[in-house]
């Protein structure tokens, strides 16, 4: 069986990963922390390698 990684996640699992509040996701984005992409009117998506930087950024 061929495991595939994510190159998205929803806001709500970007929070979860990063150990902070949805609210906080927002606020990076609004920062110009993270980069959302809008794939239609309800669905924003982060990219993975781009939480990744920030960790490493943090760190």
């Amino acid at each position: 069986m061929e495991t595939t990684q994510k190159r998205y996640y929803r806001a709500k699992e970007v929070a979860e990963f990063l150990g902070i509040a949805l609210s906080t996701v927002w606020l990076y984005a609004k920062q110009g922390k993270l980069t959302p992409k809008k794939l239609s009117s309800r669905v924003t998506v982060f990219e993975v390698s781009e939480m990744n930087s920030l960790i490493q950024s943090i760190e």
